[in-house]
């Protein structure tokens, strides 16, 4: 026989509400959302919930649990007090439905505004090649379940309803930070369009999305600072502004290894001209410095790199056993993940986990 406990809960439209108490039976090991299916089946058939999965991973139940946006089905009841009173209320930002049930179509808006992952024209589906950092870099954005828990607690829409047109939200800042660190993405304008158009600008990076976000994503440190870093340095630095004077879009070089990539094309199986270097495949000391000192975050969309394949076609032993990637990465050759903490522009998912 479980426990007696109080609860109190948002009911109303958008017309109004107010908060009502019940008390209800909990069991040990229960969540919110099990509670709340349990007045819906007792003391309020009527009380309207969104939900789908109970796995925290639809992002469905989001709704603010003693003020705190939170997944309703990943909040286990263990973690109030016994007297406690568990206050259940819709998602502030957004308009209210019926009930627990919120109008979240402002994030839908904003993904249709989001330019779309644009491959390069020149490179077959079948021929991308990425290294794994690159891959790691933007995975972690990749485990957005949509929850939307970061666009609800950003006081910048949070509090000022009248900036929600002009401000896309910590979900899509990750979207764009994801896509402009994407090695392969065609579309040069990520940053404009962020500052522009997605009022990046208006986030001062208070870091409650990372706070309340259920995947544990780095939304501030690993996605949106970036992205403010990269504006910065587009609008500001002087030595870019000069590159944009003396280069013509898309004559920027891309790295001092691109010049030497022409030059050790047979070593580095290269099928293109202009590629990276293939910093470790090709077994050139001076190509793998240049290719270490030659990162640039500004660069234009860079080509995939052959492997080093030997006459018959085949990856030759010491290209199977070298101990380092392929080609040059945005952090360098010589970094390992899990970067560490302390690191200014990376902040490891899992650093914050007790060992």
């Amino acid at each position: 026989m479980g426990n007696k406990r109080q609860f109190r809960i948002w009911r109303g439209d958008e017309t109004g509400g107010d908060l009502q108490d019940y008390t209800v039976e909990v069991n040990e090991g229960e969540v919110v959302l099990d509670v709340i299916h349990r007045l819906q089946a007792t003391d309020a058939p009527d009380l309207a919930c969104r939900w789908n999965c109970k796995a925290g991973k639809c992002g469905s139940c989001s709704m603010e649990i003693n003020g705190k946006p939170r997944l309703s089905c990943m909040t286990r009841m263990s973690t109030f007090e016994e007297a406690e009173t568990v206050t259940v209320t819709p998602l502030r930002t957004f308009p209210v439905i019926r009930d627990l049930v919120t109008d979240v179509s402002f994030n839908y808006e904003k993904a249709r505004e989001m330019p779309a992952f644009a491959p390069p024209a020149d490179v077959a589906p079948g021929d991308y090649r990425m290294q794994q950092v690159d891959v790691e870099r933007s995975q972690e954005f990749r485990k957005c379940i949509e929850c939307f828990l970061c666009q609800t607690v950003c006081h910048v829409i949070r509090d000022h309803e009248e900036n929600k047109q002009a401000f896309a939200g910590p979900r899509f800042f990750i979207r764009a930070a994801e896509l402009d660190m994407h090695p392969l993405d065609a579309k040069t304008d990520r940053k404009d369009h962020a500052q522009a158009e997605q009022g990046l600008g208006f986030c001062n990076i208070t870091k409650c999305c990372t706070e309340v976000c259920p995947e544990h994503i780095k939304i501030t440190d690993n996605g949106i600072i970036p992205m403010k870093e990269r504006v910065v340095d587009r609008r500001y630095d002087p030595l870019v502004w000069l590159g944009s004077k003396i280069f013509r879009r898309g004559d920027t070089p891309q790295s001092t290894a691109s010049s030497a990539g022409k030059e050790s094309a047979v070593h580095s199986g290269a099928r293109q001209a202009g590629v990276h270097s293939h910093a470790g495949g090709s077994h050139d000391p001076l190509a793998e410095v240049q290719a270490q000192q030659g990162v640039n975050w500004h660069r234009e969309v860079p080509h995939p790199t052959a492997p080093a394949v030997d006459a018959t076609g085949r990856l030759p032993l010491t290209e199977l056993t070298f101990d380092r990637a392929a080609a040059p990465s945005p952090f360098g050759d010589d970094v390992t993940f899990p970067l560490p903490p302390e690191h200014l522009n990376f902040a490891h998912p899992s650093q914050d986990e007790k060992h």
